[in-house]
């Protein structure tokens, strides 16, 4: 008899109060009619028990390995799934659903530092924290890996299936392999940003394909670029190929990776998980979801650089609908840019880009970098008719999907894809020079509202630089820079008050990349160092791009002031506390 028992019988009380609460669960879809669920239904595996919604479906992998492990129907998948899903491309959306399966080293891979671990006896389902509407949770004691996903409609239901779990005599205990247990692990890295400078044929799919299928497809497909469903709350399928390790395989292979986000939808929709109709909320949306993209790539190894693209599917524009879309497009593109990712847009051609297109010089609105257009018109090319000018988005920015939900079969391996053109470049966000703007001082001084003169220009300079513009560089501090600086500094979790002091100074100067640095190095990453050591510790750094006695001691002083190891070599550590204004 397990001791979860006393916990699971409240837990299936309170189970069948949100059912009886809900009366139906949130459509991925258009919503369709109420249905209520009549009980629960109890499911086992490996000794790991749990009671259910009678009318989820129930997927025994066992017997049905290749199944689709889709989240925009209710359901529980119990076992291990195969290498290759037979999974449709066009998955939209998410309800709510739940997988259990063993720990092997292969789906010990999905785990993260959001991964909750639980023993005999206690239950943590109603505090496992949810990253990109996942709750993931390791239970050594049946040796299973439990992965629920859900919207924020369903998150108590789940969490509610989740807190009637109890073990059975048979459970058998695995522990999470150390190496997984790891929250510090650096993950493997791709090989340079993504996709990188490219031109030619790409897909996309549904769920990762199998490394298996991924060489077949490289030996003998026209196609050298993938897009990848890497994060976000509505996300459809389930991705158990999808790790650091698949990553670094991959790009190391010569493959191109478009990461792809799916978040929350245009209000003007049917959908169950929609952003705000306030423009001010959406763009906080845009920004939240942002984050939640960047903490994904950046645990598979997708480094800053790349471009990651929100879908945000199919509308009919509305005025309202389109300042929504745009305003939470503004908050993904500052987001993913304070970060040094580039911003994607993938939507309809006939609606979401069109809408872009139609706001390009619209200063209200940040915008995107890249476009992903879906216009199924078979031409493998990247033009826009009369959906986008062809000087918009014209360096090399553009992946047309111009194909849908068709089945391909290379090398004995069969996906359906969409079938994308890419003509993106080199994956470096683009920034301004600052020709004409002195970026070099002996004291960064506190600038705000009302203040003139060239530390203005080179605040201003800097804000444009990490995507947010506050108009043409011109020495003096008014509204548009006093909101650039509030943008900027709540992507980087500072008071956003709209002021230039020493924390926002040390995050805009040190922004960039990241290499280690240390005695006898020189170049524009040390010199970005001694203008932010400069900010940061409130006194003059020589300023000379040579990294000398001066600024070790400087390095030094900063690393022991912020708990750092204080040995004056500026690697990651010390490049992430920089650049978070600390």
């Amino acid at each position: 008899m397990s001791s979860w028992i006393p916990w699971r019988a409240r837990a299936r009380t309170a189970l069948l109060a949100v059912l009886a609460g809900i009366g139906a669960f949130a459509a991925p879809v258009p919503a369709q009619a109420d249905s209520r669920p009549e009980g629960l239904q109890s499911v086992t595996y490996h000794g790991y028990r749990l009671e259910v919604p009678a009318e989820w479906q129930v997927v025994d992998l066992a017997e049905n390995p290749r199944a689709c492990l889709r989240f925009d129907r209710p359901a529980v998948y119990l076992g291990e799934p195969a290498e290759q899903n037979d999974c449709p491309a066009g998955v939209v959306g998410r309800s709510a659903g739940i997988v259990v399966e063993p720990i092997t080293a292969r789906s010990a891979g999905q785990a993260t530092a959001a991964t909750a671990r639980t023993q005999r006896g206690k239950a943590i389902a109603p505090t496992a924290a949810s990253s990109n509407g996942t709750i993931q949770i390791a239970v050594e004691d049946a040796g299973v890996l439990v992965t629920a996903a859900h919207t924020p409609e369903t998150e108590n239901l789940v969490r509610g299936v989740l807190a009637s779990a109890e073990l059975t005599v048979s459970a058998e205990r695995t522990a999470l392999p150390s190496a997984a247990r790891r929250s510090d692990a650096t993950p493997l890295a791709a090989a340079g940003p993504q996709p990188g400078s490219y031109v030619g044929k790409g897909f996309d799919a549904c769920t990762a394909p199998s490394q298996a299928a991924m060489n077949a497809w490289q030996a003998s497909s026209p196609y050298s670029a993938v897009g990848v469903y890497i994060s976000g709350s509505f996300r459809g399928c389930a991705q158990p190929n999808l790790t650091a390790s698949w990553v670094t395989s991959q790009t190391n292979n010569g493959w191109r990776l478009f990461p792809i986000d799916v978040g929350r939808q245009a209000p003007c929709t049917s959908y169950s998980l929609k952003m705000s109709t306030d423009p001010a909320t959406a763009r906080s949306q845009g920004v939240t979801a942002a984050a939640g993209a960047i903490t994904a790539a950046s645990g598979l190894g997708i480094p800053a650089g790349s471009a990651i693209y929100s879908d945000i599917e199919a509308y009919t524009s509305t005025a309202s609908c389109k300042a929504s879309v745009l305003s939470y497009l503004s908050g993904w593109t500052e987001r993913l840019h304070s970060s040094g990712y580039l911003s994607g847009f993938y939507s309809s051609a006939a609606s979401g880009i069109k809408d872009a297109a139609a706001e390009y010089n619209n200063a209200a609105y940040t915008r995107v970098d890249h476009l992903f257009y879906a216009w199924w018109n078979g031409a493998a090319d990247t033009n826009t008719g009369t959906y986008v000018p062809s000087s918009y988005w014209s360096d090399h920015q553009r992946i047309h999907q111009y194909a849908g939900e068709v089945t391909e079969s290379y090398g004995g391996y069969s996906i359906n894809i969409d079938r994308d053109y890419l003509d993106v470049g080199n994956g470096s966000t683009p920034t301004p020079t600052c020709t004409g703007a002195n970026l070099d001082f002996t004291a960064y001084t506190t600038v705000q509202s009302g203040s003139t003169g060239d530390r203005v220009k080179a605040a201003q300079c800097l804000l444009k630089a990490a995507g947010f513009d506050p108009g043409t560089p011109d020495g003096i501090f008014g509204p548009g820079t006093t909101a650039a600086a509030r943008n900027f500094q709540a992507g980087k979790g500072l008071t956003a008050d709209g002021v230039v002091g020493a924390k926002t100074w040390t995050a805009l100067l040190s922004r960039g990349s990241t290499p280690t640095v240390q005695s006898g190095s020189t170049g524009e990453a040390v010199t970005r160092l001694q203008r932010a050591l400069t900010a940061a510790l409130g006194r003059t750094v020589a300023i000379d791009g040579v990294f000398g006695s001066g600024t070790g001691q400087a390095a030094r002083d900063y690393q022991s002031s912020r708990g750092l190891g204080a040995d004056g070599i500026v690697g990651p550590a010390t490049w992430g506390a920089l650049q978070s204004g600390k």
